[in-house]
């Protein structure tokens, strides 16, 4: 075939795999009850000569298309880019595919990139955490698809939610502290804490320390994103009050790994001097020396889940009885408390 032929045609594949034109298509949208056979002659076929489905398409004909709307605050480490990896091996082997947008905790920009998905008229959106602006709430209450909110169930879910209890967690961190025999808690936080998880956490950390009998003695919450420098800054501010604490709980990973650096270039001892605590369980916490304290969330797993919860309602399926779906989260003692 040269440079001029046409693109190969449904209709053509169709004649190649020996299928009606109707059988051909019902394959190439991943419908229900199709059996292995056929679909493996159909796909076969659009391989042979080259087939690729125009998924806009149905869009402009008022259809749905096969495109998952996924849309997160960042890909910076491992949180989220974990979260589209168990979405994208949920979808694996249909038709659905998924289209990324990142927000840096932004509304505004959260609003736009929604905006500008729905017009392709996804066949789900999955977007993370609870909470949203106004105009975000109304463009996904006129959406007729799945909505899937991964990470977050503290609160109420638009459709369906999966994930974990950001004020379990708080509590599990201030727990493990006070029984440590640390008294004088610090935290440290980033983002301006736009997101609402970590305020959710920290007020949870805030409060089990107060029925504790050891309330926080302070707080520095960044508005510079969640790095390892924004660790060691936090540390630092932190630090200079003179405040006498002897232990930090950070927002995230990140932020904690990079405030042991900075113990361990200024002659900080930790956990004697100072004891560290992140959250998410990010794979690199088990490759330093000493081991970080965390709390590791199934961010894999809450994906896999959100991304199946969509591809079977695509093929039929019911809603589940249970909207909120709540996962384990598993406290990591390592050698920074």
């Amino acid at each position: 075939m040269d440079n001029t032929a046409r693109k190969p045609t449904l209709k053509d594949v169709a004649a190649l795999s020996g299928v009606s034109v109707i059988s051909a298509s019902r394959v190439m949208r991943d419908a229900p009850n199709i059996s292995h056979q056929l679909r493996q002659k159909v796909e076969q076929a659009a391989v042979a000569i080259g087939y690729q489905r125009n998924r806009i398409a149905g869009s402009l004909r008022g259809k749905t298309t096969d495109l998952i709307a996924v849309i997160v605050p960042s890909m910076s480490n491992d949180v989220f880019p974990n979260i589209v990896d168990g979405i994208d091996d949920a979808l694996k082997g249909s038709s659905l595919r998924l289209v990324l947008g990142m927000t840096k905790y932004d509304d505004t920009s959260e609003e736009a990139i929604l905006r500008d998905m729905l017009t392709w008229n996804p066949a789900g959106v999955i977007l993370s955490g609870l909470e949203h602006s106004d105009n975000t709430k109304e463009m996904l209450a006129d959406f007729s698809g799945p909505i899937v909110q991964v990470m977050d169930i503290d609160g109420d879910a638009i459709d369906m939610a999966v994930g974990i209890s950001m004020q379990e967690a708080g509590v599990l961190i201030a727990q493990h502290l006070f029984a440590r025999g640390y008294r004088r808690i610090g935290y440290v936080g980033a983002w301006g804490e736009r997101p609402t998880r970590s305020l959710k956490r920290r007020l949870a950390f805030e409060a089990e320390l107060a029925r504790l009998g050891a309330p926080i003695i302070a707080s520095v919450i960044l508005d510079q994103a969640s790095s390892m420098q924004g660790g060691a800054d936090g540390l630092k501010q932190l630090l200079a009050r003179n405040l006498g604490i002897d232990a930090v709980f950070f927002a995230n990973d990140d932020l904690a790994m990079g405030a042991l650096f900075y113990c361990q270039t200024h002659g900080i001892s930790v956990p004697h001097d100072l004891a560290l605590a992140g959250y998410n369980g990010l794979e690199i916490c088990h490759s330093i020396t000493p081991h970080l304290t965390t709390i590791a969330t199934p961010r894999y797993e809450m994906g896999h889940l959100a991304g199946t919860l969509i591809r079977n309602q695509r093929n039929g399926a019911a809603s589940p009885a249970q909207k909120t779906i709540r996962m384990a989260q598993n406290l990591i003692v390592g050698g920074t408390t």
